[in-house]
């Protein structure tokens, strides 16, 4: 199913302010909260939908890359969801409560918007893990195909000896005293108006609900340890020097069973010894010998499949540009295909042998080597748009 344009999800313009965001994805996060709606799974999905759009929308980095890229900057393939960016159908309920509960002002219930399910009234923390970052350096080649890249990452990662929890056996965790496992604790103060409650971060287990009573002893209670893990990363056709993807919770892992950080991959472009990249387009100098663009022939051009051979017309002359269509680079939205731009320049040799200094001044004699009025003005327009 293809994705709807996160703009149009939370109804705001393109170039809605933060505030603005806000307040749409609040508005859309009620109307389609669970508590509101219990088992009705279309409005889970619109409620995980706006998650997923306010999640991008309110970064500038992932905001900036969508506005350029679209679905396809925020994926691992273009049109295609993928791991990349965005929460890619990989999020709990929980974690979105977990990342975006603290606009709703406060904890607890559908009215707090705490955790999924509501009913208890509980909002309690999750660590969220660092994101990591790594470069990738791409060949045009694999810039035109796409290419699946594998990453030895040094990393914190769930302690295999308490799975992340922590705590040593399973007596290890007890439900906080304070706030009962809800995470938060309720405080009455006295005012001109009457009494007000506030509801605040239980002082006692930091928000989690559960104190640790024995402490696991290869992690020392953290539930992380570090480590390493490989991953596997698809970079989509197309992308560009200075891109940067985004691979959902594989960054570290967080404390006691928390939200894993994301992966950063910045995009790198390997020089090439032949073909210059403008945007989707690719150049290549051609340097013809006088003979050859004087009376026409076959030359080879590099391409990023392979060497093709390309007719040379008679009297071709410098400055000409050869267009070979879709011998480009494809677009990272998936929309067409730039060209290979063969720009032509005329060899002059530097020294001559006498019998060849004599050739060319024999040749000099004649009105067929010297350039007419025509050509003249031809060359005069082409100079001139440099500087327009």
């Amino acid at each position: 199913m293809e994705k709807r344009d996160y703009y149009e999800v939370l109804g705001v313009a393109k170039n809605a302010s933060a505030d603005e965001i806000k307040k749409a994805y609040r508005k859309k996060a009620i109307q389609y909260h669970p508590d509101r709606n219990p088992g009705d799974k279309e409005a889970e999905e619109k409620f995980k939908e706006a998650a997923e759009a306010y999640d991008v929308l309110s970064n500038p980095d992932k905001r900036a890359r969508y506005d350029q890229f679209g679905h396809a900057g925020m994926s691992g393939a273009a049109g295609n969801g993928g791991p990349f960016g965005g929460f890619s159908g990989g999020m709990s309920m929980d974690d979105i409560f977990s990342m975006f509960g603290d606009i709703f002002g406060g904890h607890g219930g559908f009215g707090g918007f705490g955790g999924f399910g509501g009913g208890g009234g509980t909002q309690q923390r999750r660590f969220r893990g660092s994101d990591l970052r790594v470069k990738v350096k791409l060949t045009l080649k694999e810039i035109s195909t796409g290419v699946e890249k594998k990453f030895k990452l040094k990393k914190y990662v769930p302690c295999p000896h308490c799975h992340g929890s922590g705590a040593e056996g399973n007596s290890g965790v007890e439900t906080c005293p304070t706030c009962k496992g809800s995470g938060s604790v309720i405080r009455n103060q006295q005012t001109i108006l009457g009494t007000m409650q506030t509801r605040t971060t239980c002082p006692t287990c930091g928000g989690e609900g559960h104190i640790i009573k024995n402490k696991c002893k290869e992690c020392g209670g953290e539930g992380i340890v570090y480590g390493e893990e490989v991953v596997t990363v698809k970079i989509p056709q197309g992308v560009s020097e200075g891109m940067q993807l985004s691979m959902s919770g594989k960054g570290n892992a967080g404390k006691h069973n928390g939200v894993p950080g994301d992966l950063l991959i910045l995009i790198e472009e390997e020089a090439d010894k032949e073909l210059i990249r403008d945007e989707n387009d690719l150049i290549y100098n051609l340097l013809l010998s006088f003979p050859t663009a004087a009376l026409g022939g076959t030359v080879e051009i590099p391409t990023i499949d392979g060497r093709v051979k390309v007719k040379i017309e008679p009297g071709t002359q410098p400055g000409k540009v050869l267009r070979l269509r879709n011998k480009g680079l494809p677009s990272v939205n998936g929309y067409g295909t730039g060209d290979l731009l063969v720009n032509v320049s005329i060899y002059v040799p530097e020294t001559l042998n006498k019998d060849e200094k004599k050739a060319l001044e024999e040749m000099d004699k004649s009105d067929n080597f010297k350039p007419n009025t025509s050509i003249k003005e031809k060359i005069f327009r082409k100079f001139k748009t440099l500087f327009e």
